[in-house]
């Protein structure tokens, strides 16, 4: 009789359905595996900051974030630091695709655009102003003598004689064209020139790299016609002959261009051109 009411018993529990054990257990194993747990990767960004504002001296200020709550490039490292942490801190940015070349800096010993350098697997980075600049605030530097330099070559195109048909444009050929590969996609940022001990020594007399490919590509365009005197506008002993090729300026490129074989490109115009 025991027997009998035992099994009835039974037979009046509801069973639970499938899915309700299923995602039971799955909490119950989730609890259980300490591997399932958000584990943190935390990285420490030791960044350089000064600001005119106060008197204290520069200093490298530690910032610890975890890189799963993180993009890859060190430019998402900056702006999670400046949004989650310190909104005190600066830096330039802007097109984050490697376009503009607003946020060049010196990271981890070499130059280059925050937007394109990946996060280093350390546990820890240096980030530091593009070297021997001016410091305006943290990692903002003062680029007027870079642009004054650049604007000193006269980056524009220059004729003697307008084109054959008023209005229109002035042709060339793909062959021409093709010369200023290498020297066209320079976005102005500063890596190479910063790069460059010559520069660094002399930055008020010598061009540096990026002015001097700029000045290069314009000599090579075959719709230009200044190329004499564009020639004989550098052609001095700290304008262009402080470049003693040591190539830190390809190097440091983030565009993968070749500064120093334009320059030497315009040392042996000099020497050709009557």
């Amino acid at each position: 009789m025991a027997t009998g009411l035992l099994r009835r018993a039974i037979t009046r529990v509801p069973a639970r359905p499938l899915a309700t054990r299923m995602i039971q257990n799955c909490a119950y194993a989730s609890a259980a595996d300490p591997e399932s747990k958000h584990d943190s990767n935390l990285k420490t960004f030791q960044i350089y900051r000064w600001s005119p504002d106060n008197q204290d001296k520069p200093k490298l200020k530690e910032y610890k974030i975890d890189l799963k709550e993180c993009g890859p490039m060190v430019l998402d490292a900056l702006i999670k630091i400046k949004n989650e942490i310190d909104p005190t801190l600066t830096f330039r940015r802007s097109c984050r695709e490697g376009i503009c070349g607003s946020c060049a800096m010196n990271i981890d010993g070499g130059n280059g655009l925050a937007c394109l350098t990946k996060i280093s697997s350390g546990s820890s980075s240096m980030i530091n102003p593009l070297p021997h600049m001016f410091v305006i605030k943290d990692l903002v530097v003062d680029m007027t003598n870079f642009y004054n330099q650049y604007k000193s070559i006269e980056p524009w195109l220059k004729r003697k004689n307008p084109p054959q048909t008023p209005g229109k444009e002035i042709l060339q050929s793909k062959e021409d064209r093709k010369k200023l590969d290498g020297m066209y996609e320079c976005i102005m940022c500063a890596c190479c020139s910063t790069s460059c001990p010559s520069y660094w020594w002399n930055p008020e007399s010598y061009l540096g790299p990026a002015s001097l490919l700029h000045a290069n590509r314009w000599i090579m365009d075959s719709r230009d016609e200044y190329t004499e005197e564009r020639l004989e506008a550098i052609n001095d002993e700290f304008k262009l002959y402080r470049c003693h090729t040591i190539l830190n300026c390809a190097k440091a490129c983030p565009k993968g261009l070749n500064p120093g074989k334009q320059i030497q490109n315009i040392k042996k115009l000099e020497m050709t051109t009557p």
